[in-house]
């Protein structure tokens, strides 16, 4: 893109970070005839510049300034995080579940974390916009659990050997199995490729067929004129005297050299880890405790799903390279009835038949640390035409003592670094526990000759800077827009008030779409 805008000209909306969330925005407002700037801290990539490489996924991880973490369960701020244009959209597996209805009224129905400001009825015509605007592949009809809604624009894509043996165990024991809906396009759709089933997801999609920013929002903010800045860290929002309107931000360059840019309107999309950050960072005269904070939120309810992978050897040939980085199928089953199991808390969903690769980050062989030698020959040799596998993905409760704080140490540009402290508690694990079992007694079910599981992990990172219904409880209102600084926004995962137990990027996605709309409707009065 065109990096011709100079630093000190004032724009109309300036938007730090260039993924998913920010990609929205940036696209809608530059078609609205906004003059739209971008601050991406990593470097400059196209989709001509990806790679199908396990090297070269890596790349696409954070590549920024170290993240401490602490707890029971680390958030995993390096693996979820992107580097570089595109953000973290350039390495998701694109599986795009819509939120249920209880999980936007987490506190109203058990009492526990906290409501949203908005139910699902409020967030579903902009589900069914982004999903036509997108592509999303899969099958309404089979997929009992989802919510009402538009049908797909395109049909499932296929399902190997991997998947069908798997949902036998799921059929031998009374449950049910639907094709993911993935933002991966089972044909050709608005001048973008079909799948070719071979597992790159993670390294970019090369060909195309993945709906990331890249594919689908930044080009058409390209056409609109938006500009975008690579290596630009922004490192502090500037407000006004009195403090109630940002006016800009303070960035640094790759040389080091610091910048003002000034705007009417600032999103701040940096990812749920980075805004508070900055937040917290930027605090002034009037702000002491960081920028929107009066609620003394600002970092607070940390949430991410943990995940536990379930792997199996079979006798038949599974072709596990075949399909999408994050599955062929998907149950919901245990999603809706929170308090199912005693002790426990929490829905979880299956995502099944994951594409794999030999190594790498979760590649074959990783998933075996105890193999090693010729042993570790003869299991690849089997593994890569006998091997399964599914992952479970669980919800996290919000609690106010997970949480995003600054750091004593500091990065070289002299912000303090964030420090991300996530604990799950005894009804979570309770809930981990049971469905691990789970997954051992459906492969079982499904003939695995050896059964193993991997450790748990965190998937996803959200909350930090919730949206609500005042400053009391939350730091931004139902549109992301702060309650204490009105032409102040966060987009993202961050706005999450409870995590539900889906992959988060379709909702951001929706939200996004809503708030720059809200902005660009109240314009004259935000700015």
């Amino acid at each position: 893109m065109n990096t011709a805008i100079n630093s000190l000209e004032k724009v109309d909306l300036l938007i730090v970070g260039s993924g998913a969330a920010a990609s929205v925005f940036a696209a809608k407002a530059a078609q609205a005839g906004k003059q739209v700037l971008m601050l991406e801290a990593g470097p400059e990539r196209s989709n001509n510049d990806l790679v199908s490489s396990q090297l070269w996924a890596r790349r696409l991880k954070w590549g920024g300034a170290q993240v401490e973490e602490e707890g029971n369960l680390k958030v995993g701020h390096s693996f979820n995080t992107g580097w570089g244009t595109g953000g973290s959209s350039m390495h998701h597996y694109a599986v795009w579940p819509r939120l249920h209805a209880n999980d936007f009224k987490l506190k109203s129905l058990y009492g526990k974390g906290n409501d949203w400001p908005i139910d699902y009825e409020d967030l579903r015509p902009a589900y069914d916009q982004i999903q036509s605007e997108v592509g999303i592949s899969g099958d309404e009809k089979l997929e009992k659990w989802r919510p009402a809604g538009a049908p797909y624009p395109m049909p499932g894509l296929p399902v190997f050997n991997q998947g069908e043996i798997i949902a036998k165990g799921f059929a031998a024991l009374g449950r049910t199995t639907a094709p993911i809906p993935l933002a991966i396009n089972s044909r050709p759709y608005k001048n973008r490729s079909s799948c070719v089933y071979d597992g790159w997801c993670d390294a970019g999609c090369p060909t195309g067929a993945l709906a990331n920013a890249q594919t689908v929002y930044l080009p058409q903010a390209k056409a609109a004129k938006a500009t975008i800045i690579n290596h630009a860290t922004v490192t502090r929002l500037l407000t006004s005297k009195k403090g109630d309107k940002v006016t800009g931000v303070e960035y640094c360059d790759e040389t080091g050299k610091q910048h003002v840019q000034m705007a009417d309107v600032v999103v701040l999309a940096a990812f749920a880890v980075q805004n508070p950050r900055l937040l917290l960072a930027s605090a002034n005269q009037a702000h002491p405790d960081g920028l929107a904070n009066s609620s003394g939120l600002v970092g607070k309810y940390l949430m991410t799903h943990p995940a536990t992978s379930i792997y199996g050897l079979f006798k038949q040939p599974t072709q596990p390279y075949l399909g999408a980085t994050g599955g062929q199928l998907i149950n919901q089953d245990s999603y809706d009835d929170k308090r199912a199991r005693e002790g426990a808390f929490g829905g979880y969903q299956w995502l099944i038949a994951n594409a794999l690769k030999p190594n790498g980050l979760l590649g074959i062989a990783n998933t075996r640390p105890d193999i090693y030698g010729p042993k570790l020959d003869a299991f690849m040799k089997q593994a890569a035409e006998h091997m399964g596998t599914m992952v479970f993905v669980g919800e996290d409760l919000p609690l106010a003592e997970n949480r995003v704080v600054l750091s004593q140490q500091k990065d070289k540009y002299g912000v303090p670094l964030a420090r991300a402290i996530h604990n799950i508690q005894p009804e979570t694990e309770a809930m981990c526990q049971h469905a691990v079992a789970e997954g051992k007694t459906i492969f079982k079910a499904a003939d695995a000759e050896q059964i193993w599981t991997g450790p748990r992990v965190a998937m996803h990172i959200m909350g930090g800077t919730i949206m609500g219904t005042a400053r009391d409880n939350s730091v931004t209102n139902r549109y992301g827009q702060c309650h204490d600084i009105a032409n102040l926004f966060i987009a993202g995962t961050g706005l999450f008030p409870s995590s539900g137990a889906v992959n988060p990027t379709f909702s951001l996605h929706a939200l996004g779409l809503q708030a720059v709309e809200y902005m660009l409707r109240e314009w004259e009065g935000i700015v």
